[in-house]
């Protein structure tokens, strides 16, 4: 047998050495990796941070743009706010003289309901007076000078109730100072009645407390109708058709005699001869051949030179002339 040596030979690249080799050499790609992975990470992160970043730099400028509406919103609101409350002061003050101009006509008004109790009690005086006359007193009272008739201008004045139907249309309202004196100047023949009443030629009354009821009359009643004529002006459709049929419905009794004076310029309805058969049907004929009604007119500037105006100048000559009236006809 051959003896082994003493010594072994070495060998230079062994089983061990090449373990260590590739072990650092893939120490050395592992770092590589980790470095590359991590340096992409970031660049990764910090774009991300960027992008953030500008989203929330154009959220501040949508937020501020935003806040600058709404300021001007708000100064808007605030001046439209002002401009309310100026307004709404505006209307207190005009309520509260309102509300002064009401307490000053009612006040009126009780004042002429004193006074009509007054002249009541004075007639009742009167009354009891004459009845306690002498013969002698009987005969030189018979003796006094008697007015010949009971017409003035052609227009009879022997009713006890009277009611004023007027037109309150634009055109009238040009004449509206003539006719507010032509109705005193009504009143004047009338020294005394018993009622009156005053609604526009759609039936609507001045006085709504005293709707389908007489007025009566004093001297202070009539003064606050003609203050209130001036600002009186509820719709018209220019016809009196309807003003008289609520006159003779809501008016007439067999014991009153009763005059309607319709004022106005104009007739816009749909044909005459209806509306004269209306108010024939409505004003009948009593057993003796009167009217339940007086109806007289008065036609204002203006009546006798448009087409409306001749149609109303024409109606009312004939419901004038049918139902004991006088039409009067006032030149410009």
């Amino acid at each position: 047998m051959r003896r082994r040596g003493k010594y072994r030979e070495i060998e230079a690249f062994g089983l061990s050495f090449m373990d260590c080799v590739c072990c650092g050499f893939g120490a050395i790609i592992l770092l590589f990796v980790l470095t590359k992975f991590s340096k992409l990470k970031y660049v990764r992160s910090t774009s991300s941070a960027a992008v953030v970043l500008n989203q929330g730099d154009s959220n501040i400028v949508l937020r501020e743009k935003q806040l600058r509406e709404l300021r001007r919103e708000r100064r808007r609101l605030d001046t439209t706010l002002t401009e309310r409350r100026a307004a709404l002061t505006a209307v207190i003050t005009e309520s509260g003289e309102r509300q002064t101009q009401l307490n000053t006509l009612q006040q009126q008004l009780r004042k002429s309901e004193i006074s009509g109790t007054v002249q009541q009690r004075i007639g009742d005086q009167l009354f009891t007076a004459r009845q306690q006359l002498t013969e002698e007193m009987k005969r030189l009272v018979n003796s006094l000078p008697k007015p010949k008739n009971n017409v003035v201008g052609g227009i009879p004045v022997d009713s006890e109730y009277i009611v004023f139907i007027v037109d309150t249309s634009g055109s009238m309202r040009r004449h509206w100072p003539l006719v507010r004196r032509k109705i005193e100047e009504t009143l004047e023949i009338y020294p005394q009645i018993k009622g009156i009443q005053i609604m526009n030629d759609m039936g609507q009354y001045m006085f709504s407390q005293y709707r389908g009821k007489w007025i009566p009359d004093t001297p202070g009643r009539r003064k606050v109708i003609l203050e209130l004529f001036d600002s009186w002006a509820p719709f018209s459709n220019s016809s009196p058709v309807e003003g008289i049929k609520t006159a003779i419905r809501k008016f007439y009794s067999e014991d009153h005699d009763i005059s309607l004076y319709v004022f106005g310029d104009d007739f816009q309805g749909l044909g005459m001869e209806s509306v004269i058969a209306t108010v024939d049907q409505l004003n009948r004929k009593d057993a003796k051949g009167g009217r339940r009604v007086r109806i007289h007119g008065v036609g204002f500037p203006g009546a006798q030179l448009s087409a409306t105006g001749q149609r109303f100048s024409t109606l009312m000559r004939v419901l004038c002339d049918r139902n004991a009236g006088t039409f009067v006809g006032l030149v410009p």
